[in-house]
């Protein structure tokens, strides 16, 4: 194989954004691939019922409305976070898990390819919280 670069290229440890830009691609391709992921989060957390909105076929507005448990004002800072889920503690819970998704992904990628605001109110709350 002949190399017309005579210098070899370094190898880089890649931009933690960018690294988290191409994870987000591997998972949400397009509008509808966040579409199924937030419509699982909201099966998983016992939604009987799900609105969606989308505007321009989500380029412009995907917006996601359910009735399920809500995520706690505590849990907040770290929703959009990889690898953050309440759906296990230890590899073990592997075994027995039963819902559609579990690796805490879904909302991180979100994150990392669009604007993102989340407003949830557990049923147990008085008031919602951004």
């Amino acid at each position: 194989m002949s190399n017309n670069n005579p210098t070899t290229p370094a190898i880089v440890k890649l931009d933690e954004n960018v690294i988290n830009r191409i994870a987000a691609g591997e998972v949400i391709q397009r509008p509808s691939s966040a579409i199924k992921e937030l419509i699982e989060n909201s099966l998983d957390a016992g939604s009987k019922s799900v609105n969606i909105i989308a505007k321009n076929g989500g380029l412009k507005l995907l917006q996601i409305q359910d009735d399920g448990h809500g995520i706690r004002l505590e849990d907040m800072p770290i929703v959009c976070e990889r690898f953050t889920t309440s759906k296990l503690k230890k590899f073990e819970d592997l075994q027995e898990i039963q819902t559609f998704g579990f690796r805490g992904e879904a909302l991180a990628s979100i994150s990392h390819v669009a604007h993102v605001t989340i407003t949830s109110m557990p049923r147990d709350a008085t008031c919602a919280h951004r």
